[in-house]
């Protein structure tokens, strides 16, 4: 039974940073998924891939892992590049790119 402990990111529809700053343990797949044929939902007989624990650091979610002997794997978040962009340098006389309208 190994497990993943992650940090979420920010989803697209979201501006603020609510939920971000958590760590989750979530268990990776024993079996795989299977369709049923008439309804086509997808299902699974592994009922721990259901099982979505939360922490406040990463810390903690290492501990629970060691105490009750689950390997873990850590991924550590991407901090997103962003360039500083201010409104002004649209009307500059410097721009690389030529004004289109």
């Amino acid at each position: 039974m190994q497990a993943r402990i992650y940090s979420p990111a920010k989803t697209a529809m979201q501006s603020g940073k609510n939920k971000t700053g958590q760590w989750v343990l979530e268990y990776e797949a024993e079996t795989a998924r299977k369709v049923e044929s008439m309804m086509g939902y997808t299902s699974s007989s592994d009922m721990n891939s259901q099982i979505k624990l939360k922490f406040s650091t990463l810390q903690a979610a290492e501990n629970y892992c060691k105490k009750n002997n689950i390997a873990y794997q850590v991924f550590q978040p991407n901090q997103p590049r962003r360039r500083q962009v201010s409104y002004a340098e649209n009307f500059s006389f410097n721009r690389s790119l030529p004004w289109t309208h």
